[in-house]
């Protein structure tokens, strides 16, 4: 019998698969997600990391800002690298969203006279006030 053939039919634990096609580092951290409602199985909110999921099923997991969206084809057996686990599912996702800019929090950039002063603000600032007094005559 061929190695797909004896998977078709079997289930396997949704945190265990989602550590096992790495979406995410732990099971614990899966077990997290899914007991947080951020998965949704065949359109279903699911809430029990022990929920049985099967070949075909089809996953809604929020990322972040992005949903991703996998139709499991085979359940895992372990966490190998990322060429085995991208064999587990099917990637249906759409696109990220383009963005035109990051906005100044993203960037980590401050805007110039806001805040602290760097050093080299500092050090400008006191060539400044060291310099000649322009106020005598």
């Amino acid at each position: 019998m061929d190695e797909e053939q004896s998977h078709t039919g079997s289930r396997q634990r949704i945190d265990k698969w989602l550590f096992f096609a790495r979406v995410t580092k732990s099971r614990s951290l899966a077990q997290a997600r899914v007991a947080s409602g951020h998965v949704r199985v065949n359109g279903q909110p699911v809430r029990q990391p022990s929920y049985q999921i099967k070949p075909g099923d089809r996953l809604e997991i929020n990322v972040g800002e992005r949903q991703l969206i996998l139709v499991v084809r085979l359940p895992g057996e372990r966490r190998g690298p990322y060429e085995e686990a991208r064999h587990l599912y099917e990637d249906v996702s759409p696109p990220p969203k383009k963005r035109d800019a990051f906005s100044p929090m993203e960037q980590a950039v401050r805007a110039p006279g806001a805040g602290r002063p760097t050093k080299r603000d500092r050090r400008a600032i006191e060539d400044l006030r060291s310099g000649p007094d322009w106020g005598d005559d």
